[in-house]
């Protein structure tokens, strides 16, 4: 078998067939031609190439995936962090002027040259830890103008970088200021104006809206899933943050990739995510952030076999995180996951809550060649460690990179 490279004397994390865990494959090899895999698993001798990449015995992962970021925005908001440090609550500040509204107001302000320039740092810190995938969602602009330039912008970052990125249009983030008491009648333009252009440029892979008390209700979600659809996109949720709406069931019926948060989702929703096989996307970062103490129900999650998949969440008010390390790190101890499902959440179930588990996630045969190889001896050392960077070379696309 002819393959362009070949990466040898590895130690391979493969997912188990019934992607509950992994295997370590001792003295493996990744094979790729064209930028897939063309086969990992145990040394073999028909495999011939003329660049072979000698691992030293390293472990080599599927290239981990971020399914929930907010990277695209202007400015930061260290000073609601010193509100919220002084008893001020998430939700005090947004009512307050504050919270999503006063990065609108800087995102608004910025060209979409400067939010690329913004965004980049953040970007370059979770590529430096074997990251190949990334979405990115809209929704600090909430005018079809500044919302068209974020996507855009996430867009470029895909030509400046060897990395996938995909987007999500968040117009239903929150309410701007000139909709003030008139959130149907924001709605509406988001259905009907927003939704149509974003699809007709083709920038958003997915849409998404903020399902909450004091974002928008689940009548107005439910309106904004009616418009996706009818332009062919596929749905995502923040669900279940805060209070419980059955954002989760409502995302189901529309069989939405993910619902995102969880911490007061219930057994309803579980059931429902179950039945159309949504992934429940957890965010510790802003868990931690935002000190919330109501726990997502993980054992329930694990127990009916929701996919966990986990992110960063990376936006500057509610989780300035640009680390799936430092995630996997907080899975484990905040919702005593396992290192197994803490690897399946930044792999393969990422992948599934982008609907690229086809395409990525996994160390199989026809998927894209995204390895990250790391520097250490066991998987359970990248979920262990804190400010522990063993990166040792990331592949993406079939492309070597150290």
């Amino acid at each position: 078998m002819h393959c362009d490279c070949l990466w040898k004397n590895a130690r391979l994390l493969v997912t188990r067939p019934d992607e509950t865990g992994f295997v370590i494959i001792d003295g493996g090899v990744v094979a790729a031609a064209d930028g897939r895999i063309v086969y990992a698993g145990p040394a073999r001798d028909n495999l011939q190439t003329d660049r072979v990449y000698d691992v030293g015995g390293r472990l080599i992962t599927p290239g981990i995936i971020d399914p929930h970021t907010h990277l695209i925005y202007g400015g930061d908001r260290a000073h609601e962090f010193k509100l919220r440090l002084e008893g001020a609550s998430y939700e005090e500040i947004a009512r307050a002027g504050g919270g999503i509204v006063s990065t609108m107001k800087a995102t608004r302000a910025a060209s979409e040259a400067e939010l690329i320039a913004q965004a980049l740092p953040r970007l370059d810190a979770l590529l430096a830890e074997g990251v190949s995938t990334i979405e990115i969602k809209s929704g600090y602009g909430l005018t079809l103008e500044d919302e068209l330039k974020m996507l855009r912008a996430a867009r470029a970052l895909e030509r400046l970088r060897s990395v996938r990125i995909k987007t999500t249009f968040l117009g239903a983030h929150a309410l701007p200021p000139e909709y003030a008491c008139r959130a149907d009648d924001y709605i509406t333009e988001v259905c009907e104006v927003m939704i149509p252009a974003v699809a007709v440029e083709g920038l958003a892979d997915a849409v998404d809206v903020f399902c909450e008390g004091i974002g928008f209700s689940p009548a107005q979600t439910e309106r904004v899933f009616q418009a996706a659809r009818a332009e062919g996109l596929r749905v995502k949720l923040h669900a279940e943050q805060l209070s419980n709406l059955s954002g989760s069931a409502l995302a189901a019926r529309y069989s939405a990739l993910s619902a995102d948060h969880l911490e007061y989702l219930d057994e309803a929703g579980i059931a429902a995510m179950k039945a159309s096989g949504t992934v429940a996307t957890l965010l510790p970062g802003a868990f931690y952030f935002v000190r919330e103490t109501k726990l997502p129900p993980i054992q329930a999650l694990r127990d009916a076999r929701v996919p966990m998949a986990l992110a960063t969440d990376c936006n500057p008010g509610t989780s300035p995180l640009t680390s799936l390390l430092l995630v996997m790190n907080m899975a484990a101890t905040l919702f005593r996951m396992t290192v197994d499902e803490c690897l399946l959440g930044v792999t393969l179930h990422a992948a599934r809550a982008l609907g690229l588990h086809a395409e990525t996630g996994s160390l199989e045969a026809g998927k894209a060649c995204d390895l990250a190889i790391w520097d250490v001896e066991t998987p359970e050392q990248l979920v262990y460690r804190i400010g522990f960077n063993p990166l040792f070379a990331r592949v993406f696309n079939g492309v070597h990179y150290e």
